[in-house]
């Protein structure tokens, strides 16, 4: 701080510092690692040898591991992988010689409790979960799958460890895939927003599911499935949860671009293949099907009326997010993939 950075107030671990002729270093902190970026060398110079004067440091070089995450950067892209996490997954649970299959899930397949089923070690599948989960972090295609089985940790059954050992041999098959930022172009650098919800998902108790994917530089940079906290009563309501849910991620991504000198000069479009939701956000009139919905979610209608947000029809076929909320069948699959920016990575 002394040495004129400024703290993000959105992000408390990224630090920007911008000097008077535009020039800027950004940096980020996680615990004792860090890794920065910018627009001038002798920035970089600068502050390599603050740190080694304030700190015992190491200087990496250009990042090429960071935190399990591998990145190769070449002329025309930078990738996101975790190759050698995945390798030590399959390993570590005995799956490195599986047969591999092109999808996590089996198309239409539906997961529940399994009360009267076989129960499994409750510890062995808490660990092939999180281990999934951490995998996720360049893995979106994975997500809609590692979010169903997470949810029978507590009695998890022969039949929830099918879908799990599913996953992971789908992982062996994929091993060198990650996420692919094309070089930025003036029109790359346009925040967008897809949103999308099953009604009803959960076999359990009938909750929704909100989902969403942010894309910039043509890769994704930020995507969530989470099972909605209340029950919704129609498509509409299921639907206008997730673009709330998805509109406040949008605004701290603002923010945050924003402090980074990635100004979004205009509103930012989430894509919603639901018209009744996309007309509820524009036009607050209670009617049946919503003047039930609580009162914290029209906090979109206010953000699409300030010009922040622009809620945008968009066919299924082209909406990214379906990924996230069903199995889908593999020439489906594999097109929602490409359309994320997961690619196989390549040698360095």
């Amino acid at each position: 701080m002394k040495e004129g950075f400024a703290r993000c107030p959105s992000e408390h671990t990224l630090f920007v510092k911008i000097q008077e002729d535009k020039k800027i270093l950004i940096v980020c902190i996680y615990v004792d690692d860090l890794v920065f970026t910018g627009s001038d060398e002798g920035m970089f110079a600068d502050f390599k040898a603050l740190m080694k004067r304030e700190f015992d440091m190491t200087d990496l070089g250009k990042i090429k591991f960071f935190l399990g995450v591998e990145v190769v950067q070449n002329d025309e892209a930078i990738y996101l992988s975790q190759r050698k996490y995945a390798l030590e997954v399959l390993e570590r649970f005995g799956l490195e010689k599986a047969n591999s299959v092109r999808n996590p899930m089996i198309p239409g397949m539906k997961l529940m409790r399994n009360e009267d089923g076989e129960q499994v070690d409750v510890t062995h599948y808490k660990q092939m979960v999180g281990s999934l989960m951490y995998l996720s972090v360049t893995r979106p295609d994975l997500m809609f799958g590692i979010g169903l089985i997470s949810r029978y940790m507590e009695r998890p059954t022969t039949l929830h460890m099918q879908a799990i050992k599913r996953i992971l041999r789908y992982v062996k098959g994929s091993v060198n895939l990650g996420i692919h930022y094309k070089r930025e172009t003036a029109s790359d650098e346009r925040l967008m927003a897809y949103s999308d919800s099953d009604y009803a998902g959960d076999q359990d108790d009938r909750r929704s599911t909100s989902r969403y994917v942010f894309m910039l530089s043509e890769g994704a940079v930020a995507w969530s499935s989470k099972k909605q906290s209340v029950v919704s009563l129609s498509t509409t309501e299921a639907e206008f949860i997730s673009a709330t849910h998805c509109a406040c991620q949008a605004v701290w991504m603002r923010r945050v671009l924003k402090r980074i000198d990635c100004k979004q000069g205009t509103h930012t479009i989430i894509h919603c293949d639901n018209m009744s939701s996309i007309k509820l956000a524009k036009n607050q009139i209670m009617h049946g099907r919503s003047k039930n919905i609580n009162v914290r979610f029209h906090f979109l209608h206010e953000l699409c009326k300030e010009g922040v947000i622009e809620l945008k029809h968009c066919n299924t076929q082209d909406q990214i997010a379906d990924i996230m909320i069903k199995a889908l069948k593999i020439d489906a699959f594999e097109k929602l993939k490409s359309f994320l920016g997961v690619y196989e990575i390549p040698n360095e």
